[in-house]
């Protein structure tokens, strides 16, 4: 048997090693919920940048365009170019009732847009007022083209953000001033900011835009379009009408409504849902591997405390003697086994939430924030839960086994 001095240095020392392990252990669980928040916010920013590639893009949106058709059809053998003309704009509105916005394009690569010493490359766009329902502009000076535009012929235009800082050095407000496109003047009437990463025959912040039909009389191209955007109203799912969309276009132009490659049909939604599927799948992953580090340091802080119970048999024996309860054992091992994973886990966040924004700072264009990189309040307070129930399944075993000790086995092992 050991005097009381002894048993209480031996305590003491006790306390002092298991403050080394819970550190250790700590740092584990600390580490886990770090790479947990960091990881959710990181990959909501980089969902963020991603869908900022299509900001104002219309989601439930498709395009149409003509190609040399692949099938013989009505005596046409195949190879047949063909193009798509105005009144197909007029067939679609009468005979596709699920469609809201019908918006035909004229595209010109490779122009110069000219004031004074200035010149920058763009591409020339005919477009009608609806086509803002399209690819949201993001005005930040004037407007944007109307339909009195179209009807009376006016020879204005909208530029994109890269062709106004180009001819407009001094950024000062441009409407009004007059761009020279080939041997054309326009007045500019707008300046469209917007960045999207969607490029439709040119990049909106390298085009210009001009009413259609100015297009179609100062470059001969009669009632022909190249393009033709829908927009489907609040309900339609695009996919469900594309084959009938297709059908309305290739029978006006004697093409083969199962030409699939000569009426070419792009659904934007497809590829937004494509997106959304794929963080879908990416949060999950997070989550599956964020929660196995979590889980790893639950382990590891259930083995600490097993090991404490092992060492701290005689303390608790003294305890126990001294009128302890199991109740009161039980208490003290599961509040330490609670207190240090939780402990370790809001710093966890807290570090990660600072490293977050450190990144978030980082992401700035213009001191304009390009992404969230950051975890909902939400999403915070979960994790803090998972913390507190991993800390309890921890305690368990090592609280069994401490409320088995009984005072006189622990003065026997002495």
């Amino acid at each position: 048997m050991l005097s009381i001095n002894e048993t209480l240095t031996e305590i003491t020392e006790t306390i002092s090693r298991n403050k080394s392990r819970s550190f250790l252990t700590g740092f584990g669980v600390f580490w886990g919920i770090f790479m947990l928040i960091s990881m959710i916010g990181g990959g909501q920013g980089l969902k963020e940048k991603l869908e900022n590639n299509f900001a104002g893009f219309a989601s439930n949106s498709a395009l149409l365009w003509a190609q040399p058709t692949t099938k013989a059809y009505k005596g046409f053998r195949k190879g047949r170019t063909w193009n798509m003309d105005y009144k197909d704009v007029d067939r679609l509105k009468h005979q596709m009732p699920e469609l809201d916005a019908i918006s035909p394009l004229i595209s010109l690569w490779g122009r110069n847009a000219v004031r004074g010493d200035h010149t920058v490359s763009c591409s020339l766009k005919g477009i009608k007022a609806d086509y803002s329902k399209i690819e949201t502009p993001e005005i930040r000076y004037g407007r944007f083209l109307n339909d009195i535009d179209l009807m009376q012929g006016r020879k204005v235009c909208v530029i994109g953000k890269k062709i106004y800082e180009t001819l407009f050095p001094g950024k000062q407000d441009p409407c009004g001033e007059m761009i020279r496109i080939d041997s054309i003047y326009y007045k500019v009437v707008g300046v469209d900011y917007n960045e999207g990463g969607i490029s439709i025959n040119g990049s909106a912040e390298e085009s210009v835009l001009i009413p259609i039909t100015i297009a179609q009389q100062a470059y001969n191209r009669g009632n022909s379009v190249d393009m033709i955007f829908v927009t489907g109203k609040p309900g339609v799912t695009m996919s469900n009408i594309l084959d009938k969309m297709r059908s309305v276009v290739a029978r006006a132009h004697q093409v083969s409504p199962n030409d699939e490659q000569a009426v070419m049909v792009l659904n934007t939604e497809v590829m937004f849902k494509m997106i959304d599927n794929l963080f879908t799948g990416v949060n999950f992953l997070i989550w599956l591997v964020g929660i196995g580090t979590l889980l790893a340091g639950a382990i590891g802080v259930s083995n600490i405390m097993m090991v404490t119970v092992r060492e701290r048999t005689t303390e608790i024996g003294i305890r126990r003697a001294i009128g302890a309860t199991p109740a009161n054992i039980l208490t003290q091992i599961m509040s330490e086994s609670v207190i240090l994973t939780t402990g370790a886990g809001v710093l966890g966040i807290l570090f990660g939430v600072l490293i977050l924004n450190m990144v978030e700072l980082g992401n700035t264009t213009d001191g304009i924030l390009d992404a969230h990189f950051q975890v909902g309040f939400w999403t915070a307070i979960l994790a803090l839960i998972l913390l507190v129930v991993l800390g309890i399944l921890a305690g368990l075993a090592p609280a069994a086994r401490a409320m088995g000790i009984k005072p006189v086995d622990a003065m026997r092992d002495e």
